[in-house]
């Protein structure tokens, strides 16, 4: 059921009609009550960054602020959120501090766990703190002077998506020191409705998710902070300025506004629509396609037929999904220089399309057809050290989803 309560909380309507379970605690609303949801309109949605002098909250005027920021932190006219907050600086506050998650304030790290360290911002002569290196959370030190914390990220939908939880550590932190949050919302870029996979089991906590939340979320980077202020950090100093225009049943490319990379390996909407299904391959010796013009969207290993795989997927019927033979050699990452058979995922109808019921399905049909050849992924992954990676990318024991 809807938290219509949380919507309340938001400004934000939740949407009239009622979702129904497509399994293991996932939602998929009917087709013809998302397509009422969106209205006919060629309003471009508003982000709060290009409003900034009219949505800034005036108790916070003249602030001492930093600002957790990545490449995809850009305004309706691709402008770099350091060059908005420039611009403001002096007036609505006084810029002293900015961080960056993982990948890097400027994007440059491709792979998960390449770490990069804090520098002095050569234009604006302030720190660029790493918050994905030897801390992933703020420490005091960072934070000293700081009245107001702003947080800038695009998400994309996904638990995995280390993003979120960059953001959790700052508002924990923050709570800590007195350090007031500001949210700048933006688009869940695969809507806001549809909600799929299990929720967070709190004995699987990692950087991979912190906080009981379904794999696909369904929920905008500022109500997800809304939540986290409500469910963990009570005496958070949370504010969060709103978007105009954005509808819950929006995808990115119903926004008006450009797409940028959020990551190295997120390079389009597609990517991003069958991410929270096909990251459970890195937990997996399959290759998810990183390495190639199509991460995620592809899948391989050199031990896959093509069209054994293909065909046995195929029969399953799974929705908005059609598996077409491929094959291809990655550049980088697993099975880097060799060939792979395998498929690519072609999705015909996005709002059918269940992503985590997918993957799931792909790694069960490699292992059932190739168990000699099939690994897990062994940690370290994403700073666990123990539990095997796939289990904190399902949230949850192995067996779970793939008894033998």
């Amino acid at each position: 059921m809807v938290d219509r309560a949380f919507h309340r909380a938001m400004l934000i309507p939740a949407p009239e009609a009622p979702h129904r379970s497509i399994g293991r605690g996932a939602l998929d609303p009917p087709r013809e009550n998302l397509m009422r949801v969106v209205q006919t309109t060629h309003m471009s949605v508003q982000l709060p960054l290009d409003h900034l002098g009219t949505l800034w909250p005036e108790k916070f005027r003249g602030a001492r602020v930093g600002s957790l920021l990545h490449p995809a932190s850009v305004s309706a006219k691709l402008e770099h959120a350091s060059h908005v907050l420039e611009q403001h600086n002096g007036d609505l506050f006084r810029l002293a501090a900015l961080f960056g998650p993982q990948h890097g304030f400027r994007g440059e790290t491709q792979d998960n766990m390449v770490e990069w360290k804090s520098y002095q911002h050569p234009r604006l002569g302030i720190p660029v703190y790493s918050l994905y290196g030897e801390h992933r959370e703020p420490t005091a030190e960072m934070l000293k002077g700081l009245s107001v914390l702003i947080v800038d990220l695009q998400d994309i939908g996904a638990r995995y998506y280390t993003f979120i939880w960059t953001m959790y550590l700052c508002m924990h932190a923050c709570e800590k020191a007195g350090v007031a949050v500001v949210v700048l919302d933006r688009p869940n870029p695969i809507n806001g409705i549809t909600t799929e996979g299990p929720i967070l089991d709190p004995n699987y906590e990692s950087f991979v998710g912190m906080h009981p939340i379904p794999v696909r979320h369904g929920r905008t980077i500022g109500e997800l902070a809304q939540q986290f202020r409500d469910e963990a950090f009570p005496e958070c100093q949370l504010s969060i300025l709103p978007m105009k225009n954005w509808q819950r049943a929006m995808w990115f490319d119903q926004t008006g506004l450009p797409w940028l990379m959020p990551s190295p390996n997120m390079p389009t909407l597609d990517t991003a629509t069958v991410y929270p299904g096909m990251c459970l391959l890195e937990g997996t010796n399959v290759s998810e396609g990183r390495g190639t013009t199509r991460p995620f969207e592809i899948f391989g290993a050199p031990f896959i037929e093509t069209e054994l795989v293909c065909r046995e997927l195929n029969h399953l019927k799974l929705p908005g999904v059609f598996f077409r033979e491929n094959y291809f050699q990655p550049t980088f990452h697993k099975f880097a220089g060799e060939l792979c058979g395998g498929a690519q995922l072609h999705i015909l109808d996005r709002e059918k399309f269940q992503p985590f019921l997918t993957g799931v399905e792909i790694i069960k049909c490699i292992r059932k057809n190739y168990p000699e050849q099939f690994q897990w992924k062994q940690p370290p992954y994403e700073y666990e050290w123990k539990k095997l990676p796939i289990e904190i990318l399902i949230g949850g024991p192995v067996d779970s989803l793939f008894a033998d």
